[in-house]
């Protein structure tokens, strides 16, 4: 008892720890968490002086109507569950989906199966529910206040950047490119990150200090590189296709030489090179934690090498993946240099699109408009972390402490 005593913290400790904590928070979270009530409201009240204005948006209550206290309690709720079923019931579901015992399959399709239920709880079926329970309060005196709009809110500005500028065209070059990333960087990493962690040569350590330094290089050193191939790869890959002992492969495929410039493939492995020393550095870092007699106990059981690391490390190695694998996907998801200089407009991700809406006419509507494309390349970051908190935790922790 005493013990526990001493260890406990003074209460000014924990006062000062919590309050620290808490401000810190609301000091990072104020910015995202005000720029999405903004994308909601009309202009007027998005730019209002008055922060009562910005959240309750009284123009676009009495104009476009609102969100009553039963919507809000109702919607609340509905995110609560959904927070709650990923946290509790996912990696049991994702284990189910697995098929053939393929657990990074299970994931993938618990993801997929969980954000189709997301948008169709939050889109269809929760407006259905507030109607009904709205419609039911409206005949009952006193909660039919519960019943009536007091926050305003319009969708008209994610409609005009989704549909009229047809956004959606900008997210899925964005997850072209992000996935393919994530994708190759992983499947090289994995390999090279337990080649190094297994060896004992001082060869890997210069290779790994190499990378290092590459990869501390600032993205503008590198670009500068690329871009000249990618404007001339025209003229760079012409002799492939004029010298007779290619030609004939190369034909196959296209009449004349491709160009990189604006081609999202191109700059996957752009990114994919950019990225892949961090996510050697850190794959390494958690196979160095994985002990090496795992690997002589499955060669005893008459495992190959490769075998050893297919059917014994990697699935200890999961959560380090999939923690490696979401760092490699916000390096990719949020790249404006790269994308922005070596793919065209056609092609362009959602970060360099932004600029855009900044780039034309700056009036109180293209800017609301900008705020609402801003918040909407926040979601699929949330619901990553959604999914994978508990990987995510168990990866960091796993990275942390020596095996």
């Amino acid at each position: 008892m005493n013990d526990t005593a001493v260890l406990r913290q003074p209460f000014v400790l924990r006062f000062a720890t919590v309050g620290f904590i808490v401000f810190w928070t609301i000091l990072a979270a104020f910015p995202l968490l005000w720029i999405t009530l903004m994308s909601f409201k009309l202009p007027i009240d998005a730019f209002a002086s008055d922060p009562l204005r910005v959240i309750f948006g009284f123009t676009t209550l009495r104009e476009r109507g609102g969100l009553s206290v039963t919507a809000l309690v109702l919607g609340a709720f509905a995110l609560w569950l959904a927070y709650h079923g990923a946290e509790h019931h996912g990696r049991r579901f994702a284990r189910y989906l697995a098929l053939g015992g393929r657990e990074w399959l299970g994931w993938l399709l618990a993801a997929l199966v969980y954000v189709i239920a997301l948008i169709l709880g939050l889109f269809w079926i929760l407006p259905a529910i507030v109607r009904v329970v709205e419609a039911i309060l409206s005949h009952i005196p006193v909660l039919d206040y519960l019943a009536r709009p007091m926050m305003g809110l319009t969708m008209q500005n994610y409609r005009a950047v989704w549909i009229g500028y047809r956004f959606y065209d900008n997210f899925i070059n964005s997850m072209i490119v992000t996935t393919g990333t994530v994708v190759i960087s992983l499947t090289v990493g994995t390999l090279a990150g337990y080649g190094l962690a297994r060896t004992r040569s001082n060869v890997a350590f210069w290779l790994l200090i190499a990378a290092l330094i590459f990869r501390a290089l600032p993205h503008s050193v590198l670009v500068t590189g690329y871009l000249p191939v990618f404007i001339h790869s025209r003229e760079f890959l012409a002799p492939l296709w004029n010298w007779h002992a290619t030609a004939w492969f190369f034909h196959l495929f296209s009449d004349q030489p491709p160009t990189l410039y604006g081609q999202p493939l191109a700059v996957i492995m752009v990114l994919v090179s950019i990225n892949q020393p961090f996510t050697i550095w850190m794959l390494r870092s958690f196979f160095m934690n994985i002990p090496a007699e795992l690997d002589e106990a499955a060669r005893v059981d008459g495992c190959s090498h490769l075998g050893a690391f297919r059917r014994v490390i990697m699935p200890v190695m999961w959560p380090g993946v999939i923690t490696t694998g979401l760092f490699s996907f916000l390096l990719a998801y949020n790249d404006y240099l790269v994308c922005s200089l070596l793919l065209d407009a056609q092609s362009q991700t959602m970060v360099p699109a932004i600029t855009s809406f900044f780039n034309r006419e700056t009036t109180t509507t293209d800017q609301v408009q900008a705020v609402a494309a801003a918040v909407s390349i926040t979601a699929p970051l949330f619901l990553l972390v959604i999914v994978f908190q508990k990987q995510i935790v168990s990866g960091l922790t796993q990275g942390a402490v020596k095996g």
